[in-house]
């Protein structure tokens, strides 16, 4: 039986019925309350006809999350804040025209972000893919109809250090460069040469010889531009006017992670001549970027997401993000063998993640078994993919024996919740 702070009179016994109705009325409780950083629309469950229209996940039949796993895309990152929202909604009702938004826009952000350009893309991925055009036409006086098909025989080279290789290389490779890899910084200065167009930096990677500033000096005394890939490197605040202080030419931000824009946008930041060059790339062109579209709803709401966050402050943030790892805490802290921790990334999704380290052999279930079980939930709750891993990886130490909450997409009433559903898994053969 549940008692009314929501714990149970029998450890463990928190059954999905009796989970989803407390969750209803701790949401309806909670739903409203000035929260920062999250939407007054956090009901776990919520009726299919409501005043801001059709709830079409219970439509569709698609599982409400609980994220306790942080801004993954397949997550689908982050929620808008209410103001994200309504603006959004508003900029839904009008037509403009596409390219005098765009421009306007970036004009905005830039301003807003000190730096001499910007463009609203389509997400990170899209950011470095237009980046990359830009510096192809730069070196090349190359036309947008010229992105792919001639690069093969004009200036195409990009520099990458061998440890700063990663997936999202398909969106240069989307420009039909090739890339150079280097390890040392003797190999950086031997690979520039009369067809190399860009540099492209991880600020995210663990590993690499060469660090920012060496990596810039060396570029610049070959006129070449850098571009810096922060996509989640966002907090803190200042990481947004940061990098292109450093004098990085180009630097990408998702807008869907800790900026708390929509997931399908993102901005690419910079100096004006090649902002200028990626905007004449970008769609409605008929080149590279015609499928990255940013529709105007986007947009409006890449700048109004950057208008809410300088709004906030980093140190109100993470106190918030450590009280939500403090709930689940103090939920969860007379299982057996039970320690808990906060850490904070260093770089990428630099906010605390809780670490709730326990011994497996004797409370009877592993980690990754907590979060399977979790994740047959309705409304489903994901943890951190740091749950469980022996390697460790994104930024994260090794946890084979360690639950990783991430709590700062957490809504309101939801590290109750997931304290309580966390305790109950751990209990369960206790």
């Amino acid at each position: 039986m549940m008692t009314p702070d929501g714990s149970s009179d029998t450890p463990g016994a928190l059954t999905r019925r009796s989970f989803l109705r407390w969750s209803q009325s701790l949401m309806a409780m909670l739903g409203a309350a000035p929260l920062l950083g999250s939407s007054v629309q956090a009901a776990a469950s919520v009726a299919p006809h409501t005043a801001a229209g059709e709830d079409y996940y219970t439509k569709l039949g698609v599982r409400k999350m609980i994220n306790a796993a942080g801004t993954y895309t397949m997550y689908t990152a982050a929620v808008m804040p209410p103001q994200v929202e309504q603006a959004v909604a508003v900029a839904a009702k009008h037509p403009v025209h596409l390219r005098e938004l765009q421009l306007k826009a970036g004009e905005y952000l830039a301003q807003k972000l000190r730096c001499e350009g910007a463009v609203v893309t389509c997400g990170a991925s899209s950011a470095l893919t237009l980046g990359t055009a830009a510096c192809i036409a730069s070196a090349n006086n190359a036309k947008p109809d010229d992105i792919p098909l001639n690069v093969g025989s004009m200036k195409n080279e990009v520099i990458v250090q061998k440890a700063h290789r990663y997936g999202y290389d398909h969106a240069m490779y989307l420009c039909g460069v090739k890339i150079v890899e280097v390890v040392t910084l003797d190999d950086y200065k031997r690979a520039f040469n009369d067809k190399t167009v860009m540099t492209n930096f991880f600020n995210a990677a663990s590993g690499g010889e060469i660090h920012h500033e060496q990596w810039l000096e060396v570029a610049h005394q070959h006129n070449v531009p850098c571009h810096i890939d922060a996509a989640a490197d966002m907090p803190p605040i200042s990481n947004l006017w940061k990098y292109t202080g450093m004098g990085f030419d180009l630097v990408c931000f998702s807008g869907g992670k800790g900026i708390r824009g929509p997931q399908n946008a993102g901005l690419l930041l910079g100096k004006k001549h090649l902002t200028d060059l990626a905007h004449a790339n970008n769609n409605p062109v008929d080149g590279v970027a015609r499928g990255m579209k940013v529709a105007k709803e986007q947009i409006v709401g890449m700048v109004a997401a950057i208008d809410w966050l300088l709004e906030q402050s980093d140190d109100s943030m993470q106190k918030e993000f450590t009280r939500r790892c403090d709930v689940i805490s103090h939920i969860v802290k007379d299982v057996p063998t039970v320690k808990t921790t906060i850490f904070t990334p260093e770089v990428a999704n630099h906010v605390p993640h809780l670490f709730i380290t326990y011994d497996p052999a004797t409370v009877g279930i592993t980690p990754k078994e907590v979060q399977a079980s979790l994740r047959d939930l309705d409304p489903t709750i994901e943890l951190n993919p740091g749950t469980g891993n022996v390697k460790g990886g994104n930024g994260m130490p090794p946890t084979p024996n360690t639950i990783v909450v991430g709590t700062w997409m957490l809504l309101p009433g939801e590290p109750e919740i997931v304290g309580h559903q966390i305790r109950a898994a751990l209990m369960k053969k206790a």
